[in-house]
């Protein structure tokens, strides 16, 4: 039973989550449990195949955690995209959104996509956009005759496009451990000039994909709103613009609501694109593009301000406090062993490395459903990614499969996160129902997707080999 020990410890913390302690406390205190017993098992002269010299290292990595530079773009772009929300400048952008296609059949669904968007792409947590539009858009799409499940299935999918959509914090911080996992690969294949990938690579490889998903769900919008126009009706544009509370006219709601946040959306990625920045660099742009935003609509009071900064360092310190604990739990599982049994477990599994990657993307598929982006990212892909890397998979793909894998996850009924979420602010009238039927369809969209870079890898690979 000894040797099954690393399966055992990840059994045990994936126990103590469903459980609902909080996560960092979970793989720190689990891990220090495992190796309290190995030690234990040790010192009684049991051989638990417990090398207690990978502790030692805990130190460094520690270190190593409060000093990565890319890291450091966590807090300023979970600032930015805090500052977007709380100054209403997603408010703005929506009702600018809604005139301008509102009075088209689905023009609605349209703009909630194309928001939702922008949004994730700020906020890139999807709890706090699924949220947002949850709050923002349902209430209207419902009032306005829109079909419940169409609704509530287009939030639902907007909101998880922050785990694909550049900038995101998903991306920064999966950038981050790919990178790491490629180095290992390639040293262990004895390669001692390894090759790098960056979070600039990450946000080229995902910027196709995300594209091509949005175009997508524009598109599903379009076709059900022209095939059944019942589910997703036009909307009078002098009765949405006197209900929205606006009389200003078109041109200068969408001069003020739509261009601010793009110019600056643009700007953050746009640098990192071109390489004129680091992501760290455009991040604090971010921030201070959305600083000035708030202060130009006049959004920004001492209260707003102190409410931003909370969220801010409550989201940064839990990403910390996360990576820490995953950080031990990883030396404790590989002081059991668990690098190696996990690459004999690939080595001998039939269909070589694409039955090992068809594995591991249903493994994080089904831990999406109790595990956040976060943990996966910092738990699982720092085990599995060296040992698929030098496989010969490609890391900008296997970061984009990663991604969408856990969006569609995050998607799928019945523990999906965001149906969670939206079910917290929707309605009563809102069935849950309704809300799995809405989403079913983004589902197969997204699966699609993934199907596409299976067979098209280049529609990941290609941006970022262009620089």
């Amino acid at each position: 039973m000894l040797e099954f020990m690393p399966l055992i410890l990840f059994a045990a913390i994936c126990g103590v989550l469903m459980f609902g302690f909080p996560v960092a406390l979970s793989l720190a205190g689990t891990a220090l449990l495992f190796a309290g017993m190995g030690l234990g098992l040790e010192a009684m002269g049991i051989d638990a195949n417990f090398d207690s010299g990978y502790l030692a290292a805990l130190p460094n990595r520690l270190y190593g955690i409060m000093t990565n530079q890319t890291l450091l773009a966590v807090p300023l772009f979970v600032l930015m995209g805090v500052l977007l929300e709380k100054s209403k400048v997603a408010e703005t952008l929506l009702d600018a959104m809604a005139l301008l296609f509102g009075s088209m059949r689905g023009g609605l669904g349209i703009s909630v996509t194309l928001v939702g968007m922008l949004m994730a792409a700020s906020t890139g947590i999807v709890g706090a956009t699924v949220v947002t539009m949850g709050l923002m858009s349902l209430p209207t799409m419902l009032k306005r005759g829109y079909s419940t499940s169409l609704a509530t299935g287009t939030i639902c999918a907007t909101g998880t496009l922050g785990q694909i959509i550049p900038p995101s914090i998903a991306l920064v911080l999966l950038g981050d451990v790919l990178s790491s996992a490629y180095q290992q690969a390639q040293l262990d294949m004895g390669i001692f000039s390894p090759k790098t990938v960056s979070v600039g690579d990450l946000f080229m490889g995902a910027l196709v994909p995300g594209l091509l998903l949005v175009v997508m769900y524009m598109v599903y919008v379009g076709v059900v709103a022209w095939l059944r126009p019942h589910m997703a009706p036009a909307a009078d544009r002098e009765e949405l613009m006197a209900e929205l509370g606006h009389t200003s006219g078109i041109g200068m709601l969408l001069l003020k609501g739509l261009v601010p946040p793009v110019v600056l959306i643009v700007a953050v990625l746009g640098s990192i694109l071109s390489g004129f920045a680091t992501p760290t660099e455009a991040s604090a742009v971010g921030a201070f593009g959305a600083l000035v935003l708030a202060l130009a609509y006049r959004q920004l009071d001492w209260a707003t301000l102190k409410d931003v900064l909370r969220s801010t360092t409550h989201v940064t310190t839990m990403v910390f406090m996360i990576l820490i604990g995953a950080a031990l739990f990883s030396l404790v599982f590989r002081a059991y062993g668990g690098e190696h049994m996990v690459t004999d477990l690939f080595e001998s599994m039939p269909g070589g490395v694409v039955g090992a990657t068809i594995i591991v993307m249903l493994v994080i598929f089904l831990l999406g459903f109790i595990l956040d982006f976060i943990e996966i990212t910092f738990v699982v892909v720092p085990i599995v990614g060296p040992i698929l890397l030098a496989m010969g998979l490609d890391p900008i793909w296997l970061g984009i499969m990663i991604a969408i894998n856990l969006q569609t996850s995050f998607l799928t009924p019945p523990f999906g996160f965001a149906l969670f979420y939206l079910r917290g602010v929707a309605p009563p009238s809102v069935s849950t129902s309704a809300i799995y039927r809405g989403v079913i369809p983004f589902i197969l969209m997204q699966l699609s997707m993934l199907l596409l870079l299976t067979f098209f890898p280049q529609l990941a690979t290609w941006l970022p080999e262009q620089f």
